[in-house]
């Protein structure tokens, strides 16, 4: 069974840092390139940032562009999200995600976590 398990989240003042991970286990993690998506209240969810199976490529919504970065171990299965920087407007539920095509959309990824809230205060 796959499971994806988000951790890190919390309530942070604008301005401040968070440092999101997911923990992956059930399935071959260097064989899935890795996303993060978010979801705030009555908005849809949105891609923030994707990485290669093997860390090599990155890519980044423009809205987030500089502020944060995707990293992966693949000797721990896990999958980080750096977040710097925050602004309001990033305060969401923070979901990770498994595809095998390193892709901006949703209905690439095959698996989900069950994603971990993120506040920031202004």
């Amino acid at each position: 069974q796959v499971q994806l398990v988000e951790s890190g989240g919390g309530l942070v003042q604008a301005g401040g840092s968070l440092r999101l991970s997911c923990a992956a286990s059930g399935l071959t993690f260097i064989d899935y390139h890795m996303g993060w998506f978010r979801q705030a209240p009555v908005k849809d969810r949105e891609y923030v940032a994707g990485i290669s199976r093997g860390g090599a490529v990155a890519d980044y919504a423009d809205s987030v562009k500089g502020r944060f970065t995707i990293s992966r171990d693949n000797a721990k299965n896990t999958v980080y999200l750096q977040m710097n920087s925050l602004k309001p407007e990033d305060a969401a539920v923070y979901y990770c995600a498994a595809a095998r095509r390193l892709s901006g959309r949703l209905n690439e990824y095959d698996y989900w976590g069950q994603g971990t809230q993120v506040t920031v205060s202004s």
